[in-house]
């Protein structure tokens, strides 16, 4: 088997393509899978982590993949040995077998690709339990930070079938303009721009650090901007109780457990929408897991439109 990890923390060219001998090959314990993978996420975080350390070396990779259960641990139901399924990783995702706890998991339709499924599903429920978190968005005006990224351009198009009257894409390069509004957005703006127009209703923040700040003023009064990133950020006080405005907390981890039956309804949602094509996915580039290093570029360089994905 062969996996990706990295020794030090660095830029992308840290990373390093392992052989591992089949009896290393991880066995599923209680409750989870063990999956041959097709299609594998590629993340913001997970390329973020890289570079800023604080986690113990070797340095493993979490995140979404998809392929066919190679086998199953004990008291696991509802999926057999060959079931094609999506799920998370919470190690070494990087690699072409890779464990998932079974309620992460969840059927590939038939109709859809390993590709398709990494592409839609975790940046989908991303976006869904953001919105959820958001609370009704319709007849509202709705801004996306990140707004071509995997779940960012997911994102955007879920907000206008939810019913917000204004769609608003933010973004690092005005040269991504033309992807977004193919996507439907009414307006999109650049982090350095001046001015972010008329101010919005929700923001959807899947950026943080610097950018938070923008996102905040971007808020009309008594406006909720949703933070759901790995890139921090401050906040003055005082400009919450200025604006009367409130920045609420999303993690999918806590989400998904607090609200099994909602996330639920947000998978058929998703796949109902991308089969019938009024959810457009879109995958910027697809890489050899040999080559994560050069997904991991991308990434950094905040190229991509749409989602990076390695291929086993």
């Amino acid at each position: 088997m062969r996996r990706v990890r990295y020794y030090r923390n660095g830029g992308p060219d840290v990373l390093r393509l392992e052989q591992v001998p089949d009896a290393e090959v991880p066995a599923p314990g209680p409750g989870e899978l063990l999956i041959r993978t097709e299609a594998i996420g590629v993340s913001l975080p997970s390329v973020r982590k890289v570079r800023e350390g604080g986690l113990p070396l070797p340095g493993v990779f979490g995140g979404d993949v998809a392929g066919e259960v190679a086998s199953t641990g004990p008291d696991v139901t509802g999926f057999a040995v060959g079931d094609r399924v999506v799920a998370i990783s919470f190690t070494d995702a990087y690699a072409e077998s890779a464990l998932a706890p079974v309620f992460t998991a969840s059927h590939i339709p038939a109709a859809a690709s390993a590709v398709d499924a990494v592409a839609l599903v975790r940046g989908g429920h991303v976006a869904l339990a953001a919105l959820a978190s958001a609370g009704s968005v319709e007849g509202r005006s709705v801004l996306v930070t990140g707004a071509a990224s995997g779940a960012g351009h997911l994102a955007v198009q879920l907000a206008r079938t939810r019913g917000a009257s204004r769609v608003v894409a933010a973004v690092g390069s005005p040269a991504k303009a033309g992807f977004l509004r193919g996507l439907g957005v009414d307006e999109v703006v650049s982090y350095a721009d001046e001015s972010w127009g008329e101010p919005v209703d929700v923001v959807l923040d899947g950026v943080g650090g610097e950018v938070l700040p923008r996102a905040v003023a971007a808020l009309a009064p008594f406006g909720r901007l949703v933070f759901f990133n790995s890139g921090g950020g401050t906040v003055p006080a005082w400009e919450l109780l200025a604006g009367a405005r409130t920045i609420t907390g999303m993690s999918m981890a806590r989400f998904s457990t607090a609200f099994p039956e909602m996330y639920e309804r947000h998978r058929h949602e998703l796949w109902d929408l991308a089969l019938s094509g009024r959810l457009r996915v879109v995958v910027h580039g697809t890489y050899a897991l040999a080559d994560a290093a050069k997904a991991h570029e991308v990434i950094e360089a905040r190229a991509n439109l749409g989602k990076v994905v390695l291929l086993p």
